[in-house]
């Protein structure tokens, strides 16, 4: 079983900027595509940012495209999300999430998927106050 635990939620203020961190336990993380989603009170949960196993490539949802930074650090099975000029609207629980290697390549863009990743953190409270 993989572990994927986040941190570094908090309040903040709207323009402000706040940095998220997930831990994954997995043997493979090096190998696992990582990604972060959220869910706003009443919405359906959605896709934030992913990156892959070896961190060439990433990908971002419209809404935080130019705001937001995935990175991931394979030495220490992390996976990093900075978020800068942050609005009211990004106030959601985000997830990461991780996704058991398949031995197959997909495109970057398929890892906006929810249905792409085996392993879910509890997720942590981002409130953006106006």
């Amino acid at each position: 079983q993989v572990h994927v635990v986040e941190s570094g939620g908090g309040l903040v203020q709207a323009g402000g900027s706040l940095r998220l961190s997930c831990a994954a336990s997995a043997r493979t993380f090096s190998a696992s595509a990582m990604g972060w989603f959220r869910q706003a009170p009443g919405k359906e949960r959605e896709f934030v940012a992913a990156i892959k196993a070896r961190g060439d490539s990433t990908y971002y949802a419209d809404s935080v495209k130019g705001r937001f930074s995935i990175s991931r650090d394979n030495a220490r099975n992390t996976v990093d999300l900075q978020m800068n000029s942050l609005k009211f609207e990004d106030t959601a629980v985000y997830y990461c999430a991780a996704r058991r290697p398949r031995g197959i390549v997909v495109p970057t863009s398929s890892l906006s998927r929810l249905d792409e990743y085996d392993y879910w953190g509890q997720g942590i409270q981002v409130t953006v106050s106006s």
